[in-house]
């Protein structure tokens, strides 16, 4: 993977799911690289992390941008929002910090899914009278994706470069769904789930459908990480009550641990590392 990275620049654009995976792929590497070889900082609020790898000219970078688009979230510290806005026609806004990237993996799906509709701002954020519409989460989606490839088409060549989207991935928040007792989620899971036809109800297929039916009329190839049905049966790879808490935990929170599990986030060393498998094996065998 190294030598493949020789003298080029890969970059992870996404949400923490995405940070996720770029972890994941920094941990399975960094342990060959002797510590004066390699160093990651942070830059602009912790928006991009760049770990570079001296020795070989490379460096594995994340950008925070949950919607791809700009919106009210793009805060990488600060971005618990109670309404969210995404801003239309707004990819430049970050895709300046992409260009000359020679691998992008992209992925954005959670953030569109807080409810049925999605706030989309015309205008601008600066604009003291806003124009905000809300349109259909489907058609807010398929936005984001018709901008994320006609930025890819202007700015990224086909020759030297690769382009990754990774599908969605699942949650397990309901344990009703797999057979298990209502009211319970991943909190205490240790076995994985057998039927192979399970899919959690968070994966929403119209989505599926909307990044299949916008990718096949991609002028520019770009790579599909279908994680989605893999991760489904991982019911027990969550960092469940392990995750770092960012307020105190409640007495009552702690008398009832399925209350504040995390059943989005995957624990590491875990399932991302075959995410990244997957990757590796796409990149030489494209």
């Amino acid at each position: 993977m190294l030598e493949t990275l020789r003298g080029k620049r890969m970059m992870f654009v996404g949400d923490s799911l995405n940070r996720g995976q770029y972890v994941s792929m920094i941990c399975l590497l960094h342990t060959l690289i002797p510590e004066h070889a390699k160093s990651m900082k942070s830059y602009d609020n912790d928006a991009l992390t760049v770990f570079r790898a001296k020795d070989y000219n490379a460096s594995i970078e994340f950008y925070w941008a949950p919607f791809l688009l700009e919106s009210n979230s793009d805060n990488a510290v600060v971005h618990r929002v109670p309404d969210r806005i995404v801003r239309r026609g707004s990819i430049n806004k970050h895709g300046k910090h992409w260009k000359g990237v020679d691998i992008l993996v992209f992925n954005t799906y959670l953030w569109w899914m807080t409810g049925l509709d999605i706030k989309i701002l015309k205008g601008s954020f600066e604009d003291e009278e806003k124009e905000i519409i809300e349109v259909s989460a489907e058609d807010a989606y398929r936005m984001a994706m018709r901008s994320m490839l006609r930025w890819v088409r202007k700015n990224m060549d086909r020759k030297k470069t690769r382009v990754f989207f990774t599908s969605m991935s699942p949650t397990h928040g309901k344990g009703i769904e797999w057979g298990g007792e209502p009211g319970k989620n991943c909190y205490n899971q240790t076995t994985i789930i057998e039927d192979s036809n399970y899919w959690d109800s968070n994966s929403r297929k119209t989505i599926m459908n909307v990044i299949a039916e916008e990718f096949s009329k991609s002028k520019f190839p770009i790579t599909f990480l279908n994680i989605t049905q893999l991760s489904s049966y991982r019911k027990d790879a969550h960092t469940s009550i392990y995750k770092k808490q960012w307020s105190p935990l409640t007495a009552e929170q702690l008398a009832n641990p399925v209350s504040y599990a995390d059943c989005v986030h995957w624990c590491l060393p875990g399932l991302q590392d075959t995410w990244n498998e997957l990757l590796f094996s796409k990149l030489f065998y494209p």
